[in-house]
């Protein structure tokens, strides 16, 4: 459509933002209060409706689907009672950064004295904007805004609630997109002097990468800063390809917040942040406010200048896209770093390289020990999949304890390969998993869900079925919220100050081991379990062989 004002209902006003915007699918589960928008979605075939039968499904899928194609994606819930039980998941979103545009149909505005929820009020904490329309003059302006807002740096989801009139009535309005705008904005260059002049000295420089990242395409960026000045690097969370997982100095993620990782740090002179500074969402009493040494030195690289020493004291605060910022930061370091100390920085790169193939000799060894034990263990089953993935598979990833086991079986090199759930919730990995289909298709799709997370969204299955997409699900049931357990441990050692007496994790094992291969089967997707490892690759290439969607229910070993 053109820029000239038309007259329009609101609903059709939707529709054609919707279409200016880039919009292909619509996430949701609907209800009455979104019978307008259905009804015109009719006359508008090129915006296709992903229905879901239950609302964390549609806010996994539209998570993944954004970070994986770098559009906004586009959610619809129903008033207060569909998009309560997407809120878990919306705090997925908000702390991971994801641009996703929630929406929800409300009452007519009229029947205020009747009684009528505050939407935006609901979801404020967890967005970076939210209001209400009442007017159908007000939705070109407002859908503008919110796509705008939710990919604007920091990125992140924004609401929008319709009332029943401003979707009905009709007024004149004019259809223009947010536009694609480019946020790489360059950092203060007195701010990367200062940076500059703590690295090219630095004896022991350690480089903490985030999500945000990934998100900026800095992983060649973050590399050769990293190899220039001989910086140990990991990562307080790995959702995205932020940095190679095989690169000699990458020694892999630690738990910011908790009392093993301090002595780790303390080590280093000057750290290096870059994105959001992560608690590994410690949720102890007692908790360890500072996450660095009192005589190590922080650099904090973010788009976000809420988060720039937010909780940590910071002394180089680096606003800026990412990816500039750490281009600049090594330009400058390379020509103020003198050649002692360059040579000192190459040897400290061979001593890392060197210990991490100390550590992953010592890991294969230990993992030898139990190749052949039942239930088979976590590494092992990550062994065979990974034997049997085609070439160019993407990952999703919301296998919470079997993680390590995933990354010492596969690689992660190229940008986009992994796509994994961030933020406290669980049961982003179902929905996700197809999220990151409809982003990619042409790519094969695996998702590593745990059996716990499956259970929160296994509706999504269904989603799956009549959407014929083909992914495959490796459901690593361990028969346990394993994560608790592990939890539980450092709370009766670490807090308690009882190492001997163990727990007897009430709540957190299930009697009965879920039979995920079954639901599948009930949903019309291919189901089968696996227990005997040596099955697993073959079952793993039947899969993909298929064409259709697919889930192999693994059981692996719980211990702890």
């Amino acid at each position: 459509m053109t820029n000239k004002p038309i007259r329009l209902n609101g609903r059709e006003t939707l529709m054609h933002m919707l279409r200016a915007e880039g919009v292909r699918y619509i996430f949701g589960n609907p209800g009455t209060s979104e019978s307008p928008i259905l009804h015109t979605l009719e006359s508008f075939p090129e915006l296709r409706y992903i229905l879901v039968a239950q609302e964390g499904v549609a806010m996994g899928m539209a998570d993944a689907y954004a970070r994986s194609s770098g559009i906004p994606a586009f959610v619809n819930l129903h008033i207060e009672t569909g998009l309560a039980n997407g809120i878990s998941l919306l705090q997925n979103a908000r702390d991971g950064g994801t641009p996703m545009v929630i929406t929800a149909g409300n009452k007519d505005s009229r029947e205020l004295a009747h009684g009528r929820t505050n939407l935006p009020e609901m979801v404020q904490q967890f967005t970076k904007w939210s209001a209400e329309i009442n007017h159908p003059a007000q939705i070109p302006y407002a859908v503008r805004r919110a796509f705008k807002e939710a990919k604007t740096p920091p990125t992140g989801p924004t609401f929008l609630s319709f009332s029943a009139d401003s979707l009905d009535g009709q007024a004149e309005v004019e259809i223009i997109a947010s536009g694609q705008n480019r946020f790489e904005i360059g950092p203060d260059p007195l701010a990367i002097e200062e940076a500059a002049k703590l690295l090219a000295s630095s004896a022991s420089p350690i480089l903490l990468v985030g999500d945000r990242l990934a998100s900026a395409s800095g992983s060649k960026a973050a590399v050769r800063l990293a190899e220039h000045i001989g910086a140990r690097v990991y990562s307080p969370f790995y959702a995205e390809m932020s940095f190679p997982t095989c690169h000699p100095q990458y020694l892999g993620m630690i738990r910011l917040g908790y009392r093993e990782t301090l002595p780790l740090l303390s080590q280093s002179d000057v750290v290096v942040v870059v994105g959001k500074i992560l608690s590994f969402f410690y949720m102890f009493s007692n908790p360890n406010l500072r996450y660095f040494d009192v005589k190590s030195r922080l650099i904090h690289v973010d788009s976000d200048p809420q988060e720039l020493g937010r909780s940590q004291p910071t002394e180089v605060s680096i606003l800026a896209h990412p990816r500039v910022a750490l281009e600049q930061l090594y330009d400058s370091v390379r020509k103020k770093m003198s050649k002692s100390a360059f040579r000192a920085a190459q040897d400290r790169r061979k001593a890392i390289a060197a210990e991490k193939n100390k550590n992953e000799q010592r890991k294969k060894l230990e993992i030898k020990k139990r190749w052949n034990q039942l239930p088979m263990t976590p590494e092992r089953m990550a062994f065979e999949v990974s034997t049997a993935l085609p070439k160019g598979t993407l990952i999703a990833n919301d296998a919470v304890t079997v993680s390590p086991a995933i990354f010492e079986a596969i690689p992660f090199e190229a940008p986009g390969s992994i796509v994994g759930a961030r933020g406290g919730a669980i049961g982003w990995g179902i929905g996700g998993t197809l999220g990151l289909k409809l982003a990619q298709p042409d790519h094969p799709v695996v998702g590593f869900i745990g059996d716990g997370s499956a259970m929160m969204t296994v509706q999504g299955l269904w989603t799956a079925a009549i959407e014929n997409l083909a992914v495959v699900y490796i459901i690593c049931n361990n028969g346990a919220y394993r994560i608790l357990k592990i939890n539980m441990d450092h709370y009766t050692d670490n807090i308690l100050g009882n190492p001997v007496k163990k727990s007897s994790y009430i709540g957190m094992d299930f009697p009965q081991r879920l039979n995920l291969a079954a639901l599948a089967e009930a949903q019309g997707v291919y189901g089968r379990r696996i227990e005997d490892p040596k099955e697993l690759a073959p079952a793993v290439q039947k899969a993909f062989d298929l064409g259709r969607p697919a889930l192999l229910d693994v059981i692996i070993d719980g211990s702890i």
